[in-house]
């Protein structure tokens, strides 16, 4: 398989049949894993109406899972020398799909939230955990497609989970919905059994005699990280306070769009599965800092649009802030797998808790400067948090550029692209 792993779940060299087949794989499964993130976001209108409370409260408890996301990412850091990268991926699909089952039947706002941080916690596990496992089974050449397969399910769980939880809502209620989306991790789960248990279990390598607070300490004191985990903070502080707050723009006056043309204004996310799929190959010919700065500048030239009264202004703008977010954090991801000096896979975590931890304070702060002052000053909170990564992103000074893969023979776990 693998310089690492000898089974033959995940077929990393050989004829072109193979990638093909862990490419779609690898795509099910990052699309399975955090479709319930993406998908209950477009029905926010709808869950809204049926609580009865204001968008900033909906909201937050929708993007509650962050919070989930965020503890999770800490403990699979904490016991990620313990715990076996496929099983862990496994329990994690299974377990994600009671909350999600029982979302339906939610009787308030409160156990909604208490369910979607539940619902995070799993879908933080799975994701961190499948990084670790491609991390740890590819070889340098192969990291690249492996994430950037990954990263793609991802995009296109932001595409058709929307459009797909919309047109449910539409046309068969929200309960419905929401155990639809319960049987999706199910299949998760029946992949990840058929496909990666197939390999030999393999318990990652550690330091012996290190604790994990002295490898996060490490971590935290490498003054590359440092800005990466702050840029990962403020990128999805600015994507999720675009995405979550816009579908309210788009229900009311003067654009007015029903629940099932609200799910198909998600395909301005197409444009980003193409795209982010550059990042690897951006990174190595312009540098690190300047791939930040040029995904950055796409998403705030999208800034603009999003205020005028148009629905076709406004869908230029999502596209362009979807394709500068995700590159952005292609980006970051793979740049803290480089940077980090030892254990790649808790500085990986250690990320993934910042960049989801951004996710939630970007829905509650954004959230009320929605409900307050309304979407112009909405729109203002994302770009200064855009223009405060640009500025954090000065610190990666260009001797700390990734250099080629094939420059890097010693180190096998590189990969220039990562996930959003």
């Amino acid at each position: 398989m693998t310089n690492v792993s000898q089974g033959r779940a995940m077929p990393m060299h050989g004829h072109h049949a193979g990638t093909l087949e862990r490419t779609v794989l690898i795509g099910l499964i990052a699309f399975l894993t955090v479709v319930d993130l993406f998908g209950t976001q477009a029905i926010l209108p709808a869950l809204a109406r049926s609580y009865g409370v204001t968008p900033a409260a909906m909201g937050f408890a929708v993007n509650a899972t962050t919070m989930g996301m965020a503890a999770a990412c800490l403990v699979v850091a904490y016991f990620s020398h313990r715990i076996d990268r496929r099983r862990g991926i496994l329990v994690s699909l299974t377990v994600l799909a009671i909350p999600t089952a029982l979302l339906a039947v939610a009787p308030d706002l409160a156990t909604f939230t208490v369910l979607r941080i539940a619902q995070g916690l799993c879908m933080a596990s799975a994701f961190t955990l499948t990084l670790a496992y491609l991390s740890e089974h590819c070889s340098a050449m192969d990291a690249g497609g492996a994430f950037a397969a990954y990263i793609t399910g991802n995009v296109a769980s932001n595409l058709f989970g929307r459009l797909l939880a919309a047109g449910l809502a539409d046309h068969l209620g929200l309960p419905a919905t929401f155990l639809s989306l319960a049987g999706l991790n199910l299949l998760g789960a029946v992949i990840v059994y058929f496909w990666l248990t197939q390999s030999p279990s393999m318990m990652p390598q550690h330091e012996p005699g290190r604790s994990p607070l002295s490898v996060w300490a490490e971590h935290l004191k490498n003054p590359l990280l440092q800005p990466s985990f702050a840029i990962g903070f403020c990128i999805l502080f600015a994507f999720i306070g675009t995405f979550t707050y816009v579908n309210f723009v788009l229900v009311r006056e003067p654009i007015m769009i029903d629940q099932m043309v609200l799910g198909f204004v998600y395909f301005v996310f197409a444009p980003s599965i193409a795209t982010t799929l550059l990042a690897g190959r951006a990174v190595q010919r312009f540098g690190t800092r300047p791939t930040f700065w040029g995904s950055l500048a796409a998403a705030g030239l999208g800034l603009p649009l999003l205020v005028v009264p148009n629905l076709s202004a406004v869908l230029a703008g999502l596209m362009l802030v979807g394709i500068g977010t995700f590159f952005a954090q292609a980006t970051a991801t793979g740049f803290v797998s480089y940077a980090a000096t030892t254990d790649r896979g808790s500085a990986s975590a250690l990320y993934l808790a910042s960049y989801f931890s951004g996710g939630l304070v970007g829905s509650a702060v954004l959230g009320q400067v929605f409900d307050r002052y309304g979407w112009a000053a909405c729109v203002t909170g994302v770009g200064l948090s855009l223009l405060i990564a640009a500025l954090l992103a000065v610190q990666l000074r260009p001797g700390s550029e990734m250099p080629l893969p094939e420059t890097r023979r010693d180190a096998p776990n590189l990969s220039p692209t990562a996930v959003h």
